[in-house]
């Protein structure tokens, strides 16, 4: 129970990750806010948790949306401890070369405003009452803030910005908020679309030093700790890889994702 009474606000935290997350917290004793982009989604977690959480729906590029998560959160529970910018899509692997210039230049701008723009807006909603409890950000990062092979280069620029995102404003922040990351490798979640989870489990298994694809829940306990004011009191401007070794090499080398 290291998150006994605090308060959290996850965004994208409908499904993948940002559930197991939401689901940890709670499991840790934490009161939860959730900022959801479908009505399903939200649905979905109050038939859960209840009234352990208060689900906003609405869009992370739109600061107003993120101001109400933020607002309501405080309204239902009293006070923000930690916010969590987690809502993010993926490329499928696009290239720069294959992509007609119409369509690359839509692409850039969804890319950039959810995985980027999003954690920004997200950051700056949540300023005033994480000022007010000392408390904490934590961003979910990915193995592509750091290496290439998880994406596209359009998605592989916006892990960049979020790694760069999480350095300066922890450096910004600091004494008083805490930010940091998780930097997640193949993880099976509906990212993925259409593609089953059985190829996405062997192709991620068949590269990853440990062998299996993560599931959400693989990575949540790290949330936790970085959200904890014992656990994670002096770690700030850190992202640390869950990523079964990958950062280590590839098992077979020419398989690539």
């Amino acid at each position: 129970m290291r998150l006994k009474e605090e308060v959290a606000l996850v965004t994208g935290g409908g499904s993948g990750i940002g559930y197991a997350v939401v689901a940890r917290f709670i499991a840790e004793g934490a009161h939860v806010g959730v900022l959801v982009k479908e009505e399903q989604d939200a649905h979905t977690l109050k038939q859960a948790f209840g009234d352990k959480v208060e689900v906003v729906v609405g869009d992370v590029r739109n600061y107003a949306d993120n101001t109400k998560a933020v607002d309501a959160t405080v309204a239902r529970f009293g006070k923000l401890d930690c916010f969590v910018g987690n809502a993010g899509i993926w490329d499928f692997m696009a290239g720069l070369e294959s992509q007609e210039v119409r369509l690359l230049e839509s692409n850039y701008r969804e890319l950039f405003d959810v995985n980027v723009k999003g954690y920004v807006l997200g950051a700056k909603a949540s300023l005033a009452a994480l000022r007010k409890s000392k408390g904490c950000m934590i961003f979910t990062a990915s193995t592509s803030s750091f290496f290439t092979g998880g994406g596209g280069p359009l998605y592989i620029a916006t892990k960049h910005a979020v790694l760069g995102f999480i350095r300066a404003l922890a450096w910004e922040l600091a004494p008083d908020i805490r930010v940091n990351g998780v930097a997640p490798g193949g993880t099976l979640t509906r990212i993925f679309g259409s593609q089953t989870a059985e190829d996405v489990s062997s192709m991620i298994a068949a590269i990853t030093p440990l062998g299996f694809a993560a599931k959400p829940e693989d990575h949540a306990g790290i949330y936790a700790l970085l959200a904890s004011r014992t656990d994670g009191k002096f770690i700030t401007g850190t992202v640390i890889l869950n990523d079964g070794g990958i950062s280590i090499g590839k098992r077979d080398k020419g398989i690539d994702i």
